[in-house]
């Protein structure tokens, strides 16, 4: 039931997907991973917030490896009914020239500690609706430009409206990407003025749309941002607003829903102090905050780690602070809590790969979406170097990561590391571990030893999968960008690969092949003591800061408080 939820003022956050369970396929990557990493926070914490999302009822997509190493993907439908509760609310929102029902779900976000937040699931699968629009919540980040943008009238118009239909009573509202940001025009035309004396533009109240809204920038390149020809927009929501008025704010040549929220919110941030530097220099003239992205403790400790918390770090759950005393536990307890998530990673490559791993030879561990900018065949730019470290200092490798159907880039590199990995056989143990989600992240961030990561500077906007590796004790390799660059303690947390220069990727792959052969692999085959004090300090100093408790006080603070 709704009612429990009605009894406070609330944050609406909004997001195009919520990882809410790793078998709910309404997440593709990092952003739906965030998402769902703030609303169980949320829970954890008591903080008031409510989630909007679409109900993905056809997912993302399940990853098919073929034999000759390419993407293959298949729909992974879901039947809400079966994990949330049906709204009896309906709202509409014009599209086309048609009106397009909007029904929704339930879900309830549950914390261990009794604390709930709820998520509204928008459905347009209604027999109200005409059949061209029934699909328009059941793709995530499907189709055309024509899709995307229902979608996203969807998101934030239609959202808002449920929300209201609800009795929800809305403090304020987060858009967690660009997606959602149609909500703030909505806003304008509730706060219109409607006297003669003015113009257009002046019966709008901007200044109080401002005090509404939120909004959390993820992508870091231009082309990255969501962007609708005006023709488009004026064919699907004709009469909804001045268009004159709206180009005001969301850019004069095409709807850039970036900056339509950074015009309409009155607080902006990006999700590390890296990102929020390359966000004032792409977007001149806003003021942009940073609040470094975290991850959810319970939800990313492996359960052989968070017992070992609970035994030695009581409160560390809530407190996350207090995981810097684990230097005071057992270097044994340690190494054995170890070695249970990394026979758990192997048992999934055998059964998943057919690949025999090695528990007494280090993994290296890659596993993110398949773009081009993550550049996965760094690692394998000099092949005999390659063999050559491998023959002196064995290692092994896993990778995971699913590409956009729709990136051609993302999927060579998926057949190029299968390539690399053939390859490599004899020399190099390898697998690429298919269908990349929650449950395999999970396996993959606790059971390796080493955490790669590559991305080309200043691309990565944060970064997350290293603060999971981190809060399981497993050390990070990775260039100077994202969360990376205030997490980074040479040789203490992890290493750094190449320099702190933007845009300095030239050397990359020789300082890798350098840090690899001089310093990683060395001191895990030479010295177990010294590299479980390394494991030790990359929990109390990265793990224990790196949370998406952390980041979301600091949003309470000093976005929602203001």
């Amino acid at each position: 039931m709704i009612t429990p939820f009605l009894d406070r003022p609330r944050i609406a956050y909004f997001s195009m997907e919520i990882a809410l369970a790793s078998d709910v396929p309404t997440y593709s990557g990092g952003l739906g991973i965030l998402a769902g990493d703030t609303l169980r926070s949320a829970a954890d914490l008591r903080i008031p917030l409510v989630g909007v999302t679409l109900a993905s009822r056809r997912g993302y997509f399940r990853q098919e490896i073929d034999d000759n190493g390419r993407q293959v993907e298949h729909p992974v439908p879901w039947d809400p009914s079966q994990r949330a509760e049906s709204l009896e609310a309906k709202i509409v929102v014009r599209v086309n020239g048609r009106q397009v029902w909007v029904g929704g779900w339930l879900y309830i976000v549950q914390s261990q500690s009794g604390g709930t937040v709820p998520v509204i699931l928008l459905d347009t699968d209604l027999p109200e609706n005409d059949e061209r629009d029934r699909d328009i919540t059941h793709y995530l980040y499907g189709g055309d430009q024509v899709y995307r943008l229902k979608q996203e009238i969807v998101l934030g118009i239609g959202g808002l409206r449920m929300l209201q239909a609800l009795d929800f009573n809305v403090r304020n509202y987060h858009m967690n990407e660009g997606h959602s940001a149609l909500l703030a025009v909505e806003l304008m035309r509730r706060f219109r003025y409607h006297d003669r004396r003015r113009s257009e533009e002046q019966n709008y109240n901007v200044p109080g749309v401002r005090t509404l809204c939120r909004f959390t920038t993820h992508t870091p390149v231009e082309a990255g941002h969501d962007q609708f020809d005006w023709g488009l927009v004026q064919e699907l929501l004709d009469g909804f607003v001045d268009l004159d008025v709206l180009k005001q704010y969301a850019g004069k040549e095409r709807l850039n829903m970036t900056r339509l929220a950074l015009n309409l919110s009155g607080f902006v941030n990006g999700v590390a102090r890296r990102h929020a530097e390359t966000s004032r220099k792409m977007f001149p003239g806003y003021e942009v905050h940073a609040v470094t992205n975290g991850v959810h403790p319970r939800t990313w400790a492996a359960p052989t780690i968070a017992a070992l918390y609970d035994r030695h770090i009581a409160g560390w759950c809530h407190e996350t602070l207090l995981l810097n005393r684990a230097d005071q536990i057992a270097d044994e307890e340690i190494w054995s809590a170890h070695t249970t998530a990394k026979k758990q990673l192997i048992e999934r490559v055998q059964q998943h790969c057919s690949v025999t791993l090695d528990p007494e030879v280090p993994i290296i561990g890659f596993a993110r979406r398949m773009t081009a900018y993550k550049r996965p065949d760094l690692l394998f730019s000099d092949i005999e170097r390659l063999r050559t470290i491998a023959r002196r200092y064995p290692f092994q490798l896993v990778f995971a990561g699913k590409a956009h159907p729709r990136d051609e880039a993302g999927k060579h590199a998926i057949w190029d590391l299968h390539r690399h990995i053939q390859t490599l056989r004899g020399d190099v143990r390898a697998a690429f571990v298919p269908n990349y989600d929650m449950a395999v992240a999970g396996d993959l961030i606790a059971g390796s030893d080493v955490w790669l990561n590559n991305p080309l500077r200043p691309l990565e906007a944060s970064g997350t999968s290293g603060m999971k590796a981190a809060l399981n004790g497993v050390p990070q390799l990775s260039v100077l960008d994202g969360w990376w660059v205030e997490g980074c303690v040479e040789g203490v947390t992890g290493w750094a690969i190449g320099n702190d220069r933007e845009g300095a990727n030239g050397d990359d792959a020789e300082s890798l092949y350098q840090k690899l052969e001089e310093k990683v692999l060395p001191l895990w085959h030479g010295d177990r003591a010294k590299w479980i004090a390394l494991m030790k300090s990359v929990i109390s100093k990265n793990a224990a800061y790196f949370t998406s408790h952390r980041m979301l006080r600091r949003y309470a603070i000093e976005a929602y408080l203001r």
